[in-house]
């Protein structure tokens, strides 16, 4: 019986499996973003986002759990001392899958996996729909144009008025 065994195998034995993950794993922390298959980045999110959330936790014990997953000293330091500071605050969800198309030779649906506080750009895209949107602009334009023609029979019934008493 194949009980609990849900997750996505990728074709490849168990040991191939890990190392792969694991590698692709010190790829995305090295590089915050790697172009890759979809299946593998959802396999590769599964994988990573727990070591993230285990080295908020910066004892002797976590960094050795989370060398005995990558195997390489210099991800790990790099996990521990910078991404894990930027992440602290966040509950979760510290990667972003991006769908860029299917792979021209197998027409494998291909994706970008990235850590999600590391892209400015998104953040910068955000930031600027919240700030500005087309409906404002053009009521507040519309309110100005109503104001300063409200004002200007003001103005003139102003200099009317004026104009008489001087006599």
């Amino acid at each position: 019986m194949r009980h609990n065994k849900k997750f996505n195998h990728l074709g490849r034995t168990a040991s191939h499996r890990h190392a792969m993950l694991s590698n692709m794993a010190c790829s995305l922390i090295k590089h915050k973003r790697i172009t890759t298959t979809v299946a593998k980045a959802k396999a590769l999110k599964k994988f990573v986002e727990p070591l993230i959330t285990r080295s908020k936790d910066d004892t002797t014990n976590s960094r050795r759990v989370v060398f005995s997953y990558l195997q390489d000293k210099y991800v790990v330091t790099e996990l521990f001392k910078e991404i894990s500071v930027k992440v602290a605050d966040r509950p979760g969800g510290y990667t972003r899958i991006i769908k860029t198309g299917h792979r021209q030779g197998d027409n494998a649906e291909m994706c970008f996996i990235e850590l999600v506080d590391y892209n400015e750009n998104m953040a910068k895209t955000a930031a600027k729909k919240a700030t500005r949107t087309r409906r404002s602009k053009k009521s507040a334009s519309a309110a100005t144009a109503e104001e300063t023609a409200a004002e200007a029979p003001v103005a003139e019934a102003a200099a009317t008025e004026e104009a008489p008493k001087a006599e």
